[in-house]
């Protein structure tokens, strides 16, 4: 992933990417936890989502609570299959998703914790 250039804090500047802070190991080793992220909230208006995205989505049953995951499938009445890039099962929970929760494309990682 790409780390945050000028263009992309412009954007960020006049608001055309949202910035997001990774909590929990779901997508280690790329992202760990208290990294943030740059997401391009207008990315899927004429487009919609590939498999490989990482994506910002609302979690399809706990209300209120945000998830970071890489699209892995395409499924029928454009749900969304979303995992994390951690291989451990503990610690990432695959997550079907309808379109319509899902908030932007991550752009590039805007800081590190590390």
């Amino acid at each position: 992933m790409q780390t945050s250039n000028g263009k992309e804090i412009f954007l960020w500047l006049i608001r055309r990417r949202q910035r997001y802070r990774v909590t929990g190991a779901s997508m280690q080793p790329l992202l760990v936890s208290e990294d943030e992220v740059l997401v391009d909230p207008r990315a899927y208006r004429r487009q919609a989502p590939r498999i490989g995205d990482i994506v910002i989505a609302r979690h399809p049953s706990q209300a209120g609570l945000k998830i970071i995951k890489r699209v892995d499938a395409v499924r029928e009445q454009g749900a969304y299959l979303l995992k994390g890039d951690n291989p451990d099962p503990a610690q990432n929970s695959p997550s079907l998703v309808p379109v319509q929760l899902i908030l932007g494309r991550v752009t590039s990682r805007f800081a590190s914790a590390s």
